[in-house]
């Protein structure tokens, strides 16, 4: 039995969501260290991401890939469009406006998705979340106010488009209970590489990326990004999908914090109570709901079973 297995279905759920969180921690950082134009690094992304997702998918579910494939359907095809559009939007806000506006407009999914897990799947999702929620977005807030206005409205939109699409990417995929929707962003790969493939072809003078940055590519789009979204991607089979963009919040803090070491930059001090706020938050949330499962646990072991005595007769 492996480890995992021993866990209980939300423990797994935040260990899947939380370890790619981490993972897609370097990403902004990586994309501006590379340093391409918006087409190239789109193009590359895609095509990259779309082969590590398929050596995944043939990795975890070898004979059985075409099945997992079939098993998530139309939904399926729904998740892998979307999440072009993540995808797109993600990368274009970076290039347009500083990451400050990137993050702090993404801090908005998980109210999305809480709103429409409300109105769509009618889960009622506690206060506890909804003040979470409320917190980790101003802590973000607080790491992002520094860049706020240096946005262009353009970066900001695109953004805002992230957001909006990974919220409802997580929202319809618990629509489809126990079907793991992350096969079908290889989909997701060929769509945002063979799209920005055209705009590249069609540039001026088309070239490759010096070697420096083809390996910083390299690590992020083969390596990066399909290990950690395919973890995020499965989160919303354990957990709802505020909570899912709620934990994506620490690749927020911590890509933010990765910047800063990376690039030398001096972190303001509003900047530092703001990621400890995040931190803080989730980490309270957690430890919280660890205690409260425990106690469930204990008075679920600690309440006897009723035995029918049907020796007696009649």
């Amino acid at each position: 039995m492996s480890r995992l297995s021993t866990l209980s279905h939300r423990q797994q759920g935040l260990l899947l969501t939380a370890g790619g969180a981490i993972i897609m921690a370097p990403d902004a950082l990586l994309i501006k260290v590379a340093n391409l134009p918006d087409a190239e690094i789109l193009m590359w992304r895609g095509f990259l991401s779309g082969l590590g997702f398929l050596l995944i998918a043939l990795m975890r579910y070898g004979r059985g890939t075409l099945a997992a494939y079939r098993r998530c359907g139309w939904t399926g095809i729904a998740v892998a469009l979307l999440f072009s559009l993540t995808t797109c939007g993600f990368v274009l806000g970076n290039q347009y406006t500083k990451a400050g506006n990137v993050l702090m407009i993404l801090a908005s999914s998980p109210l999305i998705a809480a709103v429409l897990s409300w109105i769509i799947l009618k889960e009622q999702l506690p206060r506890r979340t909804w003040l979470a929620i409320l917190l980790c977005m101003a802590g973000v807030a607080l790491i992002a106010l520094d860049d706020a206005g240096a946005g262009s409205w353009l970066g900001n939109a695109f953004a805002l488009m992230a957001a909006t699409t990974l919220a409802i990417n997580f929202t319809l995929c618990r629509t489809r209970p126990g079907v793991d929707m992350s096969p079908m962003l290889v989909f997701n790969g060929l769509i945002v590489g063979s799209t920005a493939g055209l705009f590249w072809l069609a540039g001026s003078e088309p070239s490759l990326p010096g070697a420096s940055q083809l390996a910083v590519v390299i690590l992020l789009c083969l390596i990066i990004v399909p290990c950690g979204v395919t973890l995020l991607q499965r989160g919303p089979l354990y957990l709802p999908s505020a909570e899912v963009g709620l934990l994506i919040l620490l690749e927020v803090v911590l890509g933010t914090l990765l910047a800063w070491w990376i690039l030398a930059e001096q972190p303001a001090p509003m900047a530092m109570v703001g990621g400890a706020l995040v931190l803080g938050t989730l980490s309270a949330k957690g430890l919280y709901e660890r205690r409260l499962e425990m106690r469930m646990r204990a008075r679920l072991e600690a309440t006897p079973s009723v035995t029918v005595d049907r020796s007696s007769t009649v």
